[in-house]
């Protein structure tokens, strides 16, 4: 599976402009993972790009009736190799692309983010779609290369006030997919 390098936007904070125009102007494939998020065979790479926000947090009560960090959201922005906005990411969890398609997704499979202290890698089926354009086809997302983004310690949500929210940075690739015979 390759893409054009155009729509990967994960590059390395100390890369310089010459990697990154040789990335611009070489065909990228999917990420390595773990056998538990792989997309089932047939699917095809249309698109990554590297997320930055956070992961938004409420303090509740849980099943067992003790206070802890519950996920709300994440609030994130994705953009590509050249630094451009190109999709937002939401609670559903959603994303929306700037052409107007969007999808919604289900996490599926989960795999430990080889980071300490960071959300797990994912691998995500869609539930739903609007509009056309990129994700308008979307049948898989993963997400990789998670950094940040675990809730605080539970600790910290008995001291907070009722319903207090916290917003933790975190950065990751997302990478979507469709049906190898699907439209763009």
């Amino acid at each position: 599976m390759t893409m054009r390098a155009s729509t990967l936007i994960r590059l390395p904070l100390t890369a310089g402009l010459g990697y990154a125009m040789l990335l611009h102007a070489q065909a990228v494939t999917a990420p390595q993972v773990p056998e538990a998020i792989r997309v089932p065979p047939g699917e095809k790479l249309v698109l990554g790009a590297h997320a930055s926000g956070a992961q938004i947090y409420v303090c509740a009560g849980g099943t067992d009736g003790k206070p802890q960090w519950t996920l709300k959201a994440p609030d994130a922005e994705l953009r590509d190799a050249k630094g451009t906005l190109v999709i937002h990411h939401s609670a559903g969890p959603s994303w929306k692309h700037q052409d107007g398609s969007e999808v919604t997704g289900k996490a599926v499979e989960r795999a430990p983010s080889p980071e300490a202290d960071s959300i797990p890698w994912l691998l995500l089926v869609a539930v739903s779609h609007a509009g056309n354009g990129v994700l308008a086809h979307v049948t898989h997302i993963q997400r990789v290369n998670t950094h940040g983004g675990q809730p605080p310690p539970a600790a910290q949500c008995v001291s907070a006030q009722p319903s207090a929210e916290v917003r933790i940075p975190y950065t990751a690739d997302y990478y979507f997919y469709a049906a190898a015979g699907a439209a763009p």
